[in-house]
């Protein structure tokens, strides 16, 4: 097993070729999200019993509902992106002819396969860096952040969540190695 840098592990053995990125983040930005998604949590909580407590023709109470609703659609978000951020990896797959792509939560998810014989324009995905969606796409409580992308059916595909540009760049010949490969035993 090799190691591209401390998130990102390269197993090549047995005619297939596993890639793993764990979505960890520095102690300090983990804190944080942890502080952030309690204190939503704490702030919902309080709410409905704030709800709870208004008598029932109060107009305030349906309000309230509405707005616990949206919190809820929130939470779960955030809950989802502190388990990507504590717990969760993306695994890649390349074996008996197909790239195995898998986001996983507490060994959870779903894989998606992809037959290599018709993945075409494997690369890095150019991105405007100064656009507000990028820096969106690339903060702490999001899951997201694709840096790698390839034509499959005439559909894009990317993966590569939380790659930096540097192993990015250092993936990419790798997966082209591997998926050539690939193409030659079938």
């Amino acid at each position: 097993m090799e190691y591209v840098s401390e998130r990102v592990s390269v197993d090549r053995k047995d005619g297939r070729t596993s890639v793993v990125i764990t979505a960890r983040l520095t102690k300090g930005k983990e804190t944080l999200l942890v502080t952030w998604a309690l204190a939503w949590f704490l702030c919902g909580a309080y709410l409905l019993y704030a709800r709870l407590q208004l008598v029932s023709g109060d107009p305030i109470r349906q309000y309230l509902l509405a707005f616990l609703a949206f919190w809820a659609y929130y939470m779960v978000v955030v809950g989802k992106a502190v388990l990507w951020r504590l717990k969760g990896s993306e695994l890649w797959r390349i074996k008996d002819g197909t790239l195995t792509v898998k986001d996983s939560i507490l060994g959870f998810g779903k894989a998606t396969d992809y037959f290599v014989d018709n993945i075409q324009k494997l690369g890095i995905i150019q991105v405007d860096e100064r656009s507000w969606k990028w820096q969106l796409d690339q903060s702490a409580w999001m899951i997201g952040g694709a840096r790698l992308g390839f034509e499959h059916l005439g559909r894009k595909v990317v993966f590569g969540k939380g790659l930096s540009d540097e192993e990015a760049r250092q993936l990419v010949p790798l997966l082209k190695h591997a998926l050539s490969q690939e193409r030659k035993k079938s």
